[in-house]
């Protein structure tokens, strides 16, 4: 996902608490920097301040990030010559999206402290299902008449 101009992201939104892929295809990249870093933190004051240098491949320099529990992830690039990219002295700043915790189960007991309960369901649903098979087969030839017992011969 293209957020901004050159600036790219493995995924449709920022989410805290994960790791996010960044590619780099600015000026540094156009103009053959040998290196490049991002310079990042979180928040309005830049909390956890930190600095990584991002990987030259042949489609952008590139990296990965964890995000925190922030509410802004902000950066800026800078290269080995100490020229800064930061988006005309406004840096770089994205929301990050809390993750929606709805669908997921909390506090769920694993044990099996009582293995004779599914033991019994199962038996049960077994014994349903073998009733519920007989009166299918057995009872509409026996309404039609067509129901003969076998006889064995010993």
């Amino acid at each position: 996902m293209e957020l901004t101009k050159n600036i790219f992201f493995n995924t449709d939104k920022l989410m805290q608490n994960s790791r996010v892929k960044i590619s780099y295809t600015g000026s540094f990249f156009e103009d053959g920097s040998e290196e490049v870093y991002i310079h990042y933190g979180f928040g309005p004051f830049w909390d956890n301040l930190s600095e990584v240098k991002m990987e030259r491949t042949d489609i952008g320099f590139q990296t990965e990030v964890d995000l925190i529990e922030s509410d802004t992830f902000n950066f800026c690039f800078k290269n080995e010559k100490d020229q800064w990219d930061n988006n005309n002295y406004q840096n770089y700043v994205f929301d990050l999206e809390r993750p929606n915790l709805d669908l997921v189960v909390k506090d769920i007991d694993t044990s099996l402290d009582r293995p004779n309960r599914l033991r019994k369901s199962y038996l049960w649903s077994k014994k349903i299902r073998l009733a519920i098979y007989k009166i299918i087969t057995y009872v509409p030839k026996l309404i039609s008449g067509n129901y003969k017992k076998k006889i064995y011969n010993n």
